[in-house]
């Protein structure tokens, strides 16, 4: 799994690394991302660890600024689609 491999040598702590690897397997299910071996896995996870890295410990937040950050992407159609929703109106 990219985040453990990512994460070998971090002076994360233990409860930190686990919030974010919490916050990157929620992140992969909110983008429907299910093959670990796509190289956007390991995107998710090096931005899950960039807002970390930043202070965020919170698993939530964590999936939620990732999840944002890749949907903002295309213009936010993968998390609305994901969640049914329509693109509103400029």
């Amino acid at each position: 799994m990219p985040i453990y491999r990512l994460l070998q040598n971090s002076a994360f702590e233990p409860e930190h690394l686990s919030a974010m690897a919490t916050a990157f397997e929620q992140a992969l299910a909110d983008l429907n991302l299910v093959d670990r071996s796509d190289p956007l896995t390991e995107l998710i996870a090096r931005k899950v660890i960039e807002i970390a890295q930043c202070g965020e410990r919170d698993p939530i937040r964590l999936c939620e600024q990732t999840v944002a950050a890749f949907s903002d992407l295309n213009g936010g159609t993968a998390l609305r689609a994901q969640r049914g929703q329509q693109r509103s109106p400029p």
